[in-house]
């Protein structure tokens, strides 16, 4: 694995074709994308709750995507969570390695371009770090080593974004007019870190860090780096979310699309490399576990408002995710109750 890593081998080097997308999927030049002020920020700190849910819930429904600042996740805990992702992705391909694969049940893994790189027909430009969470003293024990401060910064950080991440469903929850404890189940039980590197790309407008897609997850808080490089896709037009200090990109999942009856929506997003810089961020997905039920919130749902979504094992939903290879239409026929 080592050898196939991006940060290995792509220094002093053209795009390989392999990494060369087709002209239809290509980003073309990062000039061609409005980097947008109008993605909307919601301000935690404010004292009125009311106004927060309000704005969540309707970045939720138009965007799918919100930063959140004065979030109550310390600046210095960011920073230091920040330093070790990237001193981590600095390693050598060989440390990294071995760091990542002391778990026979591979709960820490480290890949290049997807989980399902020998199948892609067209390899991403990123090599990824990926873990579970909790619950965090079974797990932590497999998480690397080296750097030797990562255990300790990164334990502390992924409790604080976890509760952070149970605030934001609360609010959500309390837009859709759903139990404010609906989350508290196993739905959002399975949390996973993803500290995906980007490092600089000879020809940006050939290959992508991420393809267009929707995550199979309920919420994702991202930690961005001050290298832009995240494209939200509304109203048939690539949007570049500008990165905001200190603040944490939110985006919704396609299981909170399912939850809420299509109330909300999955956004669609990809990433872009750049040509100068590298990028490092770490998503905190909040994931149910394998044999929760996933389906519309039964409160969302009467003779007026049917289901829209059949109910399955999330298991059974990553299966249906995973063929359906980034097609959302695919994929929506594919869960939709009228299939049943």
């Amino acid at each position: 694995m080592e050898d196939l890593l991006v940060s290995s081998w792509c220094k002093d080097r053209a795009v390989p074709e392999t990494y060369i997308f087709p002209p239809e999927q290509r980003p073309g030049k990062l000039i061609d994308v409005p980097v947008g002020n109008n993605i909307p920020v919601v301000d935690l700190g404010v004292h009125d709750q009311t106004q927060i849910i309000q704005q969540i819930f309707e970045a939720s429904q138009h965007f799918g995507f919100f930063q959140v600042i004065n979030h109550g996740v310390p600046n210095h805990l960011m920073d230091d969570a920040m330093s070790v992702f990237k001193e981590f992705h600095a390693m050598s391909g060989k440390d990294k390695t071995i760091e990542c694969s002391k778990d026979p049940n591979k709960s820490c893994s480290v890949y290049t371009g997807s989980q399902n790189y020998a199948k892609e027909k067209f390899h991403l430009w990123r090599d990824g770090l990926l873990h579970h969470c909790n619950p965090q003293e079974k797990y932590i024990q497999f998480w690397p080593e080296k750097p030797t401060r990562y255990r300790e910064v990164v334990g502390l950080y992924t409790t604080e974004v976890r509760k952070l991440g149970f605030r934001i469903l609360e609010f959500i929850s309390q837009g859709l007019g759903i139990s404010p404890g609906h989350f508290s189940s196993g739905l959002a039980e399975n949390p996973r870190l993803l500290v995906n590197h980007y490092p600089p790309c000879p020809d940006p407008s050939l290959t992508l860090g991420q393809g267009k897609h929707r995550d199979p997850s309920i919420i994702n808080i991202l930690l961005q780096s001050e290298v832009y490089g995240l494209q939200v896709f509304k109203d048939e037009e690539w949007i570049g979310v500008k990165p905001i200090p200190y603040a944490f990109v939110v985006n919704i999942g396609y299981i909170l699309q399912i939850i809420s009856n299509g109330k909300l929506k999955g956004a669609e997003h990809r990433v872009v490399t750049n040509s100068n810089l590298a990028r490092t961020t770490a998503s905190f997905f909040i994931n149910p576990l394998d044999e929760t039920i996933i389906e519309p919130a039964k409160t969302l749902v009467d003779a007026r408002n049917p289901a829209l979504y059949r109910s399955l094992l999330y298991k059974n939903f990553i299966i249906k995710y995973v063929a359906a290879s980034g097609n959302t239409q695919a994929l929506e026929e594919a869960l939709s109750s009228s299939t049943e």
